[in-house]
């Protein structure tokens, strides 16, 4: 997706406010930085026949919302490691050796100089993955199951049939 994918329907340019401005074709993990920086918190964006719209903070979390498609039969797991030791092919290939399928993968740099990797991972129990991922070095900071409606369901359920029985 692009900056121009992310301007806003609502707000349009007042002629004499002077806002930092972005090219259309500019790639939208590029312009959220500049979003951050910008003083009023929205960009300008420019088409080959000029002002194309603006992007604000509402417009860039929606966009930024249709980049990333729900999945509700995912497990994330957050990985930190350093730089030089970070490798998407060989993250994916721990995943893929634990029979899962990487669905996602965003890596942003740590406050301690390392990286930051978060996974989203097609299953319900992500502890093999987990396994996986620290027998090939990684340091798993944190992972979180996708818990099944149905089997939470079926649980109340026989919780409340226990409770009817204990009566």
């Amino acid at each position: 997706m692009t900056a121009r994918d992310a301007v806003s329907p609502l707000r349009k340019k007042e002629s004499d406010t002077p806002t930092l401005a972005v090219g259309g074709g500019v790639p939208l993990l590029e312009v959220l930085p500049r979003l951050l920086d910008s003083p009023g918190r929205e960009l300008e964006v420019i088409g080959d026949g000029g002002t194309e719209g603006i992007i604000d903070q509402a417009s860039m979390l929606e966009a930024l919302g249709r980049m990333i498609a729900p999945r509700y039969d995912c497990s994330v797991i957050d990985v930190e490691c350093a730089p030089a030791e970070y490798s998407a092919s060989h993250i994916a290939r721990a995943v893929e050796d634990a029979d899962m399928h990487l669905v996602d993968l965003l890596s942003s740099p740590a406050a301690d100089g390392r990286l930051h990797v978060t996974l989203r991972v097609q299953c319900e129990d992500p502890s093999p993955a987990v396994h996986s991922l620290e027998r090939y070095g990684y340091n798993v900071t944190g992972s979180a199951g996708h818990e099944d409606v149905s089997r939470t369901a079926a649980l109340e359920r026989l919780m409340a049939l226990q409770a009817l029985i204990n009566v």
